[in-house]
C-alpha cells in the first residue's frame, strides 16, 4: 500500500497534462515548442478530437493550431515540417497559448495566456482543468483565458491574410506595416511610450481576455497556483 501510495504520489508530481480538443468544424494540425518539446512538436486532430500531451514540471512554451493543411504545408501557422514540428515554431499569423508552469518562491505558480502579438488564425482558449488547483479569487487567477470571436470576419483589409475559402488570419500591425510604434520597439519600447492603438483596439474588444498587443500585459497575463509543482493540468480548445 505505501508502495502505491508512493507512486502515486510520484506520477502526480512528475509533470503537467496539456489535454488540448479541437472543437472546430475542420482539422486541425497542433503545434507545440518548449523545452523539451512534446511529442514530436506537434500532430494532427480531426474535428472534435482530444489529446494529450505531458510535459514536465518548470515547462516553459507554447501551442498553436495550423489550418488548411496538407502534406507538409499549412496556409496558417505553418513549421514547414509536416505533422510534427520537431522544434520549429509557426508562422505568423497565429493564435497562440503560452505558459509557463511552477515559478515564485514556492514553485506553485503558473503565468499564462492567449496571445494576438503575432496576429489571429482562430478560436482559441486555456483553463486550469478544474480541481487540479488551488482556491483563489480575482479575475485572472485561474480563469480562462482566451478568444471567443472570429477575428477573420472582422479583419481590416490590410492586415487580411487570404487563402482557402477567403480570409483565413489577420496580421498583427507590427507584421503588415513594420512600424516602431506598432511593433513597441525604439523609441516605443516601453509601455508608456507604446500605448494601445488603433488595430490592438480592434483585437482588445473583440477579445478582451487576449493579449492584443506587445504590452496588454495587465488585462491579458493569467495566473493559477496549484499545491506544487506537478498540480495544474490544463484544457486548451481549438473553436472553444
Amino acid at each position: 500500500m505505501r508502495l502505491l501510495t508512493f507512486l502515486s504520489a510520484l506520477a502526480l508530481s512528475s509533470g503537467h497534462e496539456l489535454r488540448i480538443h479541437n472543437r472546430c468544424g475542420y482539422e486541425v494540425w497542433v503545434g507545440l515548442l518548449g523545452n523539451p518539446t512534446p511529442d514530436g512538436g506537434g500532430y494532427a486532430l480531426q474535428s472534435g478530437q482530444s489529446r494529450t500531451s505531458n510535459v514536465p514540471n518548470h515547462w516553459s512554451g507554447r501551442v498553436w493550431g495550423r489550418t488548411h493543411c496538407s502534406g507538409n504545408h499549412c496556409q496558417t501557422g505553418d513549421c514547414g515540417h509536416g505533422p510534427q514540428c520537431n522544434g520549429a515554431g509557426g508562422a505568423p499569423p497565429a493564435t497562440l497559448a503560452e505558459i509557463t508552469f511552477d515559478t515564485g518562491g514556492a514553485q506553485t505558480q503558473d503565468f499564462y495566456d492567449i496571445s494576438l502579438v503575432d496576429g489571429y488564425n482562430l478560436q482559441m482558449s486555456m483553463q486550469p482543468v478544474a480541481g487540479t488547483y488551488a482556491s483563489g479569487s480575482g479575475h485572472y487567477y485561474c480563469a480562462r483565458a482566451g478568444c471567443n470571436s472570429d477575428l477573420n470576419r472582422i479583419c481590416p483589409s490590410e492586415l487580411q491574410v487570404h487563402g482557402s475559402g477567403g480570409v483565413i488570419a489577420c496580421k498583427s500591425a507590427c507584421a503588415a506595416f513594420n512600424r516602431d510604434d506598432y511593433c513597441c520597439r525604439g523609441a516605443h519600447n516601453v509601455p508608456a511610450t507604446c500605448p494601445p492603438f488603433h488595430y490592438s483596439q480592434i483585437f482588445k474588444q473583440a477579445c478582451p481576455d487576449a493579449y492584443s498587443y506587445a504590452y496588454d500585459d495587465q488585462s491579458s497575463t493569467f495566473t493559477c497556483n496549484g499545491r506544487g509543482p506537478g498540480q495544474t493540468h490544463y484544457d486548451i480548445t481549438f473553436c472553444g
